[in-house]
């Protein structure tokens, strides 16, 4: 006989069924991929996959066991909800135990198939590539990178009787370019949910614009430099600040979020601009689950809080820190309200801000920079971190660009820049370069910092 193949729907509810755990928690990631790769101005592959991921969640005399598995049939479900509970019963009592979220809103439309994309997504992309490589061609200049589309509908059931489901599209593009020599290299790239507002010629309008800025050549040394920090690199520095936003690690002086003395600095000023800090599953373009859906437990996350709705955080408002990211059980211990990463970030001055163009024609002297690369946290009770400039570094003088300059390494932390920043240029939707691999619904501004840290010369290119 063969095996019997699964709706995500009927997962959750065959493993709850199946489960004898105190309590049981089932989540379902089902995902179809496709993507376009190209180099040397020619595409090279393109391809569309699917996939799923079932983790189940068991809590057995309040201990948690998590597993999770590529299911397709009932009996690899059953093995599963076995060797979660296994797992439970292995385990010492969790120290974030809640009581699991009781049902509220509707699933809505829980019994749809999941959404799906494939490879029709690039329909407009592909031709307007072959006419970006000819142009690069002519032009003695490469072009490399690829686009890439994802949908995962997560449907989401506890022992509680809470049904929830999320269809997420998630799109990037990144390009490369590249002089015929290969001696210079620049970056450019967007995040999208459809493809329908990727601009291809742009991309390529920026990548060849910041070419014949190379074309010119300078040499700086190590040092401190009034400097523009595009959306992509403030993105990047806003993560590593968002990712260590935790109320626990804050309450128990670990983090730059500590206040000197005990408890943290929410309420605290830590911005010299009135800009806002913010998540918000509802955002125009940068829509996200409006729900919790983790199969383990961390610092910020508790598999308890499952189902739990999020929405609108105001982490930072006016320059002020006003929230951190703070499960049930940690918001019990301290009085506060319950709050959730949500999976987009938003920088902004309420008042809106220049182009980036017109902050490059108000510059006298300084740099502009393309993306930040490698960073790495060195000290988690100022947040500094270490990393890369990369895909080019520009000297503006007398407002305009008149050449690029080496690569450097840089030390900084995002809260200290967050305090010394002289100006907050409009925000824009944004691709992080370091962190797009998992996270791409980003809007920031582009930041003028009067003495960012240039701490060494770098050969990276």
């Amino acid at each position: 006989m063969s095996p019997e193949f699964l709706r995500g729907q009927e997962i959750v509810e065959r493993a709850l069924a199946i489960s004898r755990a105190d309590g049981c928690i089932v989540i379902v990631s089902d995902r179809t991929e496709a993507n376009l790769r190209w180099a040397n101005n020619s595409l090279t592959t393109n391809g569309a996959m699917r996939s799923r991921q079932v983790a189940v969640v068991s809590i057995v005399n309040a201990a948690v066991g998590s597993v999770s598995r590529h299911v397709s049939t009932v009996d690899e479900l059953a093995m599963l909800v076995s060797a979660s509970e296994r797992a439970a019963r292995e385990a010492s009592p969790a120290e974030d135990v809640m009581p699991l979220v009781e049902p509220g809103e509707s699933a809505g439309e829980w019994e749809v198939p999941p959404a799906e994309t494939s490879i029709d997504v690039f329909s407009a992309v592909a031709p307007a590539l072959g006419e970006a490589f000819g142009r690069a061609a002519a032009a003695d200049r490469l072009l490399f990178g690829f686009a890439e589309h994802v949908m995962t509908t997560t449907f989401l059931g506890t022992s509680t009787g809470l049904r929830l489901r999320y269809d997420q599209p998630t799109g990037r593009v990144e390009l490369n370019g590249k002089t015929g020599d290969r001696a210079r290299s620049v970056w450019a790239g967007v995040g999208t949910r459809d493809f329908s507002d990727v601009d291809i010629a742009a991309l390529v309008d920026q990548v060849s614009r910041k070419l014949d800025w190379g074309s010119r050549q300078v040499e700086l040394p190590a040092g401190r430099y009034e400097t523009l920090l595009p959306p992509t690199a403030v993105a990047d520095l806003m993560l590593s600040l968002y990712f260590t936003s935790e109320r626990r690690e804050a309450d128990q002086g670990r983090t730059v979020f500590s206040r000197r003395g005990g408890g943290t600095r929410i309420g605290e000023s830590i911005a010299s601009q009135p800009v806002n800090l913010r998540s918000d599953p509802h955002e125009p373009g940068l829509e996200t689950a409006p729900f919790l859906a983790t199969p383990s437990s961390g610092q910020g996350t508790s598999v308890f809080d499952n189902g739990m709705p999020t929405g609108r955080i105001d982490w930072i408002r006016d320059g002020e820190l006003r929230n951190l990211v703070t499960p049930r059980w940690w918001a019990a211990k301290s009085e506060a309200t319950p709050t959730a990463y949500v999976e987009n970030l938003i920088l902004e001055d309420p008042a809106g801000g220049k182009s980036t163009e017109q902050m490059i024609a108000e510059t006298d002297r300084g740099l502009l920079l393309t993306t930040l690369w490698y960073i790495r946290e060195v000290d988690p009770q100022t947040l500094l971190l270490t990393g890369l400039t990369r895909d080019g570094v520009f000297l503006i003088e007398g407002g305009e660009v008149t050449g690029a300059v080496n690569n450097f390494r840089f030390n900084e932390s995002p809260v200290d820049l967050l305090g010394r920043m002289t100006e907050v240029g409009q925000s824009e939707r944004t691709l992080p370069r370091e962190f797009n691999d998992y996270f791409t619904r980003a809007a920031m501004p582009t930041l003028r910092v009067p003495d960012f840290n240039m701490s060494s010369v770098s050969p990276a290119s």
